[in-house]
């Protein structure tokens, strides 16, 4: 008997009709003789519908209640669910975050889980029940406030329950495939992966991969639990994230995001002190830093490009702005029409070129580099975001992922 980890997605149990598909799966994976524990997002929109609800409601500022408003989504969705599973015969129960033991720190909106206590999850596996557990909240044990763990919240929450549970894998139902080679939207010939390795996983979620988000990732790898990525609309295979995959590919993958903005601070004095006395109070005030450059010093002054999410980029411009004045520099610029394009692969290790071919292709096509920032197996680039399309295109096309160089290439 294997125990699995099933989390469904919002677009998943979008409706009515598409929760009784849900709850087909998951009768039929327990009557193959499997114990079933369920995670579910918010059905659809739902969330992005109590958001606005309460800005229509109330202009301030209400994290404890906002927590509390946004945790009835999953709580509609996992009775919904327990409902359709016991049509089929099936005894299921529902559990919130907070009953389901899920622990953790106090930050209302982005909570970080730090411990699972999941005795009811167990009771009702050991009675022969289907548990099906809300996904993107918990509770403190600090202050007994019910939390939400912000975006891919319900992704950490089915990972953490089946590290927790020692779960054989964890499913992971999306309304994709599985991770492909490149987004499909943009890419049409893009290829689904059959696996994938968590190094390279975790850097394609960070280059704007939207399948997993990359907590989720970071939580499966620490604890090396399996994730299989797979479409709720139908049952073929999808794609295996895991520690260890058979080939490691020069590229696997390539990745855009759009979702940041481009701060440049000039003409700053060229000394030590400088570096941190800009980017500490962006930390202090959890502002996440993604790419830096720095330019050559002229004349003892230099400027300082980086680049930060564009929910951020207010905050991060008010801050940049009183630092710049504080350091006597010329002033700072913001650019929010950027996207960053990045190949990705385990390979890069042992295969050299992969950068010069990547800037090869975009100088032949016209597309300036902004910005460009590396990691052992990453080269990303920062151009302006009407060419991301058209970059990402170019790129797939050279690499043809997941691509192994020949030796003349």
């Amino acid at each position: 008997m294997a125990l699995i980890v099933q989390k469904y997605g919002g677009t998943s149990v979008g409706d009515a009709d598409r929760i009784r598909a849900v709850a087909d799966r998951v009768a039929e994976t327990y009557k193959a003789g499997n114990q079933v524990v369920v995670v579910v997002s918010a059905m659809g929109d739902s969330t992005d519908r109590l958001v606005e609800l309460a800005a229509a409601v109330s202009g301030g500022r209400h994290p404890r209640e906002m927590d509390m408003l946004l945790t009835a989504g999953e709580r509609i969705s996992m009775a919904l669910l327990a409902m359709a599973i016991r049509d089929h015969g099936v005894e299921a129960m529902s559990l919130t975050g907070s009953q389901a033991g899920i622990l953790t720190d106090t930050s209302h909106g982005e909570a970080k889980i730090r411990d699972i206590r999941a005795i009811r999850v167990r009771e009702g596996l050991d009675l022969g029940r289907v548990v099906i557990v809300a996904g993107f909240q918990g509770v403190s044990p600090d202050t007994k406030e019910i939390t939400t763990l912000g975006r891919g919240g319900s992704d950490a929450t089915a990972v953490a329950m089946a590290a927790f549970l020692e779960a054989d894998v964890c499913e992971i139902y999306t309304d994709v495939d599985g991770v492909f080679t490149a987004d499909p939207r943009v890419v049409p010939e893009s290829r689904k992966l059959d696996q994938i390795s968590f190094e390279e996983m975790l850097e394609l979620a960070a280059a704007g991969a939207g399948v997993l988000m990359m907590r989720s990732v970071e939580f499966a790898r620490r604890v090396n639990v399996p994730l299989h990525v797979r479409s709720s609309f139908h049952g073929g295979e999808g794609t295996w994230v895991k520690e260890n995959t058979m080939e490691d590919a020069a590229v696997t993958g390539v990745a855009h995001d759009l979702s940041e903005v481009k701060l440049m601070v000039q003409n700053v004095p060229d000394r030590p002190g400088v570096a941190s006395a800009l980017f500490a109070p962006l930390s202090d005030a959890g502002v996440n830093v993604d790419m830096i450059v720095q330019n050559t010093s002229h004349d003892g002054l230099t400027d300082i490009s980086f680049t930060v999410a564009k929910a951020d980029a207010d905050q991060a411009l008010a801050l940049a702005e009183e630092a710049a004045r504080d350091l006597g520099a010329g002033g700072v610029t913001l650019d929010g029409s950027i996207a960053k394009i990045s190949v990705v692969g385990a390979g890069m290790r042992t295969h050299p070129g992969i950068a010069a071919r990547m800037f090869g292709v975009l100088a032949d096509a016209g597309i300036n580099i902004a910005m460009i920032s590396t990691s052992a197996i990453r080269v990303s680039c920062v151009v302006a975001g009407e060419e991301a399309e058209r970059a990402v295109r170019l790129l797939h096309l050279a690499f043809d992922p997941p691509f192994e160089p020949t030796e003349e290439a």
